[in-house]
């Protein structure tokens, strides 16, 4: 009989809470579903018979199993040919069984941790995955719930389809997560744009991007949650039983991020260059490295504009007059002139992954080269940015980022709402 109300994962949980957690097979569940398949075609220019890869639906099956190490697991196992299987595990459940092997206690409500005795070693244990550990299950389950693949002598090359990775923040109660989400959700719809979200996503928006990015604001049942999309990938931040902050990045085609790797050209010739990652399971090392530092860049954004009273001190003391060696630099006016023109270009999105030269301020404010070494020497002065060692480029430091975005926080979510109307009136 079929139900198309059946949720699999609520039938799982029954079934798990009447057997045990204890390894094993769990149960076997069917659906119709779409799949990868051939059709015989049959080409009349050439008049050649061959098979052409086509889309169809078939019966599959969910081998849902426990694994002694990753935990819950299944198999989706299609019953038509090329028989492409889909794998998925949950990374919290890993985690959870190598903190009980080590002996570090912890308690695990859903799929969060809401303690952890020893969190250093837990990260430590989190980043720090065995590709050839998973490697060998995948090959096992494969040939346990998909045995016809003994008859084709060939062997399953496993590759990333979609890949979550979760930084969470733990609160001990709910009334001190509560009114701060509330003012991190408003602030992140208004001020995150789309060069932000790349930054994030350490990519560059270049004016040849063509596919979709934006905010998307969803209220649940379990509560509200933000989306900062970009092509394939995405930066999310909700709330889990209103004691945990979650940022979790998300990705459906890991080609999306790109990074320093040996690329073998055809000719033979090899090039250590950045290019997109590699769809291989073995990718997942470096993917944790790029997802876990996206998930960094988006907690210093929301920690910079979560309280406004630091920022708007040091507005104030960038606006006055500052001193070096007997003389005077003029403060600066974020909300005027070339001053506001300055700190929008200095919030570039690729200002902040590689920095910036003199001459990529002239190409923005189109100023001189005397002009912009003047406005880069006021900057140092009032500590907005820093020079590094030996280069020409300069960075916006911690003081200087938390300043822009609460300056564009007071802009975008106070005056020009305030005064929106007031004015004509």
């Amino acid at each position: 009989m079929r139900k198309k109300n059946l949720r699999k994962e609520d039938r799982v949980a029954q079934i798990i809470n009447a057997r045990g957690d204890h390894p094993g097979l769990v149960c076997i569940l069917s659906a119709m579903e779409s799949c990868s398949t051939y059709k015989p075609w049959h080409d009349k220019r050439t008049h050649r018979t061959f098979l052409k890869p086509d889309t169809a639906q078939c019966l599959h099956y969910y081998f849902y199993f426990i694994d002694e190490l990753f935990g819950l697991c299944y198999l989706r196992v299609p019953t038509w040919a090329p028989f492409r299987l889909q794998f998925y595990f949950n990374g919290h459940n890993l985690l959870a069984n190598q903190l009980r092997r080590t002996g570090i206690g912890y308690a695990l409500l859903d799929n969060a941790f809401v303690e952890i005795a020893d969190s250093a070693h837990a990260q430590q244990l989190a980043d720090s995955i065995d590709v050839k550990q998973l490697h060998r299950l995948l090959d096992s389950a494969a040939a346990r719930y998909c045995p016809v693949i003994r008859h084709f002598q060939t062997r399953y090359h496993w590759s990333l389809m979609q890949v979550e990775y979760a930084t969470d923040i733990l609160f001990c109660r709910q009334r001190d997560l509560d009114p701060i989400y509330e003012d991190l959700v408003r602030t992140a719809v208004h001020s995150v744009k789309p060069d932000r979200i790349a930054t994030f996503l350490s990519r560059k928006l270049t004016d040849g991007y063509t596919d979709e990015m934006g905010n998307d604001f969803t209220t649940r049942i379990q509560g509200t949650s933000i989306k900062h999309h970009m092509g394939p990938a995405a930066i999310k931040m909700y709330n889990k039983f209103s004691i945990l902050l979650r940022i979790e990045t998300v990705v459906n085609d890991v080609t999306f991020f790109k990074h320093h790797r040996m690329v073998e050209h055809r000719n033979g010739t090899r090039e250590l260059k950045l290019a997109p990652m590699k769809k291989s399971i073995y990718s997942l090392p470096d993917l944790v490295e790029l997802m876990s530092a996206a998930n960094r860049r988006y907690l210093e954004f929301i920690s910079a504009i979560d309280d406004p009273t630091p920022g708007i001190n040091n507005l104030d003391k960038i606006s006055r007059p500052a001193r070096d060696n007997h003389r005077t630099y003029r403060g600066f006016n974020l909300f005027h002139g070339d001053d506001l023109a300055l700190f929008r270009t200095l919030s570039r999105g690729e200002f902040f992954i590689s920095g910036f030269r003199n001459s990529d301020l002239r190409r923005h404010l189109d100023r001189g080269g005397r002009q912009v070494s003047a406005i880069l020497k006021r900057l140092r002065i009032h500590g907005i940015v820093k020079k590094v060692g030996r280069t020409y480029k300069y960075y916006l430091t911690s003081a200087g980022k938390l300043l822009i975005a609460t300056a564009q926080k007071l802009t975008e979510m106070s005056i020009i709402p305030l005064l929106r109307g007031q004015l004509a009136n």
